[in-house]
């Protein structure tokens, strides 16, 4: 894996960890390499380290900080176990050589800091340097753009790619590497044999496919070839007007019906199609040939690919025919057989547009069905919310109403209090009011003054207060008329009589 802009290496040892835990769940023992890199030195210093400050600890929870964090004096240090599989180093995108057959390419908000003309470089550099079946991480305001030819969208909303086979090559006027600053010397011969050996076996390779294989395009879920097989000249050819690699646009006239068909036939059955006895004129020459579309499997998901093959057949059957018979009737006679070829060509790519039609329409009947299930669930929801606000509109007014009596209840009590205050105030009598628990909840002015009460004894018992006057059973007295609830009376004498 290559981690590209990876700052100062918490990008690369995210991915690292989340790998680490997957494999260890999983029970796989599968050799895991990243490499990360910057352009910046300083960056790529702190990510060799591997110590951050403890303010991560909001950020990683308590399992990985025991597992693969370590406490040193100036926060939390990256376990070894994690820093043997991230090789960090300098790089720059835009000019050094790029990595090769790999498996992921995270590169997260760096893309937005280049300008159109460096992520038109830099893109194809991420394309080649990914496996046939490798995946592109990019940020969440990052996107391919204009290169969707070379990735395909798997989760648009994480920003995952996945490569698309395309037949674009990169540009390789990279900054030449000095092997011998870079230790690599000695390694040299080595290297140079076993590459000469690759251009052997890849040479023979070609020559053997030249000679025996048919020729043939590979072409992607659009039509569009990206690769070429062999000499195709003799049934492909560029078409006037812009240059497109289209196959639809290079076939040459008498191809293009077959090949649709054949396509269409080998999309929905899913297997090898082969059309024989096609008659083609190609440069005033007439020849019999045979197309064999087969279609691919791709894991990575980016679209439906096919292998078109074309064969020259063999016609002598039909020359030694020619030869009895008159050559007035011969040229009619083609042109006949032609057409009746082309018309039943014409029937069944009618037939298979035909079937896709149905095929399309069934799936707008189960989507239409759906819409509708849907909008009926809505419409019932729709109808609940409305009841529910109906419901919560009785509650307000009802709640309204409470609130209106109990403030028409607590302005009548505020005059009775007031009334009370009033009459309790002009009253020329000690009066004492006591609660259940014996404590003093009111008294007038006068009752202060015979009893000897100040403010601080409301809430007092009236037992732990010590009048003025002598009363040796006033507890007995109290509770007797509480439980009685009748008049108790009694002559005392004050201190100062």
């Amino acid at each position: 894996m290559w981690v590209a802009g990876c700052s100062t290496g918490e990008e690369a040892y995210s991915i690292a960890i989340c790998l680490m835990e997957f494999l260890s769940s999983s029970r796989h023992d599968q050799p895991v390499q990243i490499f990360a890199t910057d352009v910046s030195d300083a960056a790529i210093e702190t990510a060799r380290a591997g110590t951050y400050s403890e303010n991560i600890t909001p950020d990683v929870s308590p399992e990985r900080l025991r597992r693969f964090f370590s406490k040193v004096d100036r926060g939390y240090q990256i376990s070894k176990q994690v820093r043997d599989i991230c090789i960090f180093a300098r790089q720059d995108l835009t000019r050094d050589p790029p990595f090769s057959r790999l498996d992921l390419i995270s590169c997260r908000n760096v893309l937005i800091y280049l300008g159109p003309v460096l992520q038109k470089r830099v893109i194809p550099i991420f394309h080649y340097a990914l496996k046939p079946t490798g995946f592109l991480l990019l940020g969440k305001s990052e996107a391919v753009g204009s290169f969707s030819d070379m990735f395909a969208a798997l989760d648009r909303k994480h920003r995952i790619y996945a490569k698309k086979a395309t037949p674009s090559l990169l540009r390789t006027d990279f900054v030449p590497i000095d092997l011998a600053t870079a230790g690599g010397a000695a390694a040299l011969p080595a290297t140079a044999t076993a590459r000469d050996d690759l251009e052997v076996q890849r040479e023979a390779d070609r020559i053997v496919l030249a000679k025996y294989a048919p020729a043939g395009v590979l072409v992607n879920e659009n039509l569009d070839i990206v690769h070429f097989r062999g000499r195709t000249g003799a049934y492909l050819e560029p078409g006037s007007g812009q240059p497109s690699l289209n196959l639809m646009r290079m076939a040459r006239q008498g191809l293009s019906l077959e090949l649709r068909t054949a396509i269409q036939k080998a999309r929905r059955k899913g297997e090898p199609v082969r059309k024989e006895g096609i008659q083609l004129d190609s440069s005033g020459r007439n020849r019999i040939v045979s197309i064999e579309v087969i279609p691919l499997k791709v894991r990575t998901g980016g679209g439906r690919y096919h292998i078109v093959n074309f064969e020259e057949a063999a016609s002598a059957p039909e020359r030694k025919a020619a030869v009895i018979r008159p050559a007035k009737l011969r040229a009619p006679d083609r042109e006949i057989e032609r057409l009746k070829k082309e018309l039943e060509a014409t029937k069944e790519y009618l037939q298979s547009i035909i079937e896709e039609q149905n095929a399309t329409n069934e799936e707008l009947k189960s989507a239409n069905e759906e819409i509708l299930s849907s909008n009926e669930e809505l419409s019932s929801t729709n109808e609940e919310l409305e009841t529910a606000k109906e419901e919560l509109q009785a509650t307000n007014e009802e709640l309204t109403t409470v609130n209106e009596e109990l403030q028409n209840r607590n302005l009548e009590l505020s005059q009775l209090n007031n009334d009370l205050n009033n009459v309790l105030a002009s009253a020329n009598i000690p009066i004492v009011f006591l609660g259940p628990d014996l404590r003093v909840r009111r008294c007038t002015p006068m009752a202060e003054k015979a009893l000897n009460l100040i403010p601080s004894d409301i809430g007092r018992r009236i037992t732990d207060i010590k009048p003025n006057i002598h009363v040796p059973d006033l507890e007995k007295m109290v509770l007797d008329v509480i439980e009685t609830v009748s008049l108790r009376e009694r002559q005392v004498q004050d201190s100062e009589a």
